[in-house]
């Protein structure tokens, strides 16, 4: 089971590739074997799962109804913007440009460890996102963790 955490900046290559922060490599499990799924995010972003983490989660796109149009629509869109991508030697994944360009990656891209899967983001894109925010960061804390108390919010 990954545990990706932390965040770090990397350079885009002309060719689209990008390094894996050494920080994140030590937690892709040998199931992974060096294979990430990269899809389009929420917010703008791009989320990279190691292959062992995505079977996870293709086994509870499985589970959705082929009656509801929402879990259609969901599944469709995910599966469509889905791309299987191999590490190089040097840890690079080689991101499809149309990717790229849904989140508007081009020379710098930041990092964030999200526990199962890692997030790819714009620099400018995620400070503006945390800009955007309505509530503090403590506050979404009490909420959240909260819930986890028992004691909802």
């Amino acid at each position: 089971m990954s545990s990706f955490k932390g965040s770090d900046t990397y350079v885009v290559d002309a060719k689209g590739r990008v390094s894996i922060p050494s920080k994140m490599r030590k937690n892709i499990e040998p199931e992974a074997h060096l294979t990430f799924i990269v899809t389009r995010g929420l917010e703008k972003c791009l989320y990279a799962y190691p292959l062992d983490e995505w079977q996870r989660l293709e086994d509870s796109i499985r589970l959705l109804s082929p009656a509801n149009e929402k879990d259609r629509f969901f599944a469709r869109t995910l599966m469509q913007w889905s791309e299987e991508v191999q590490l190089d030697s040097q840890f690079r994944l080689l991101i499809p440009k149309s990717l790229l360009d849904f989140a508007e990656i081009s020379k710098e891209v930041f990092f964030i460890g999200v526990l199962d899967h890692i997030e790819l983001w714009k620099p400018e894109h995620f400070k503006k996102y945390l800009e955007s925010r309505k509530e503090t960061y403590e506050k979404v804390v009490e909420h959240v963790m909260g819930k986890t108390q028992g004691t909802d919010s």
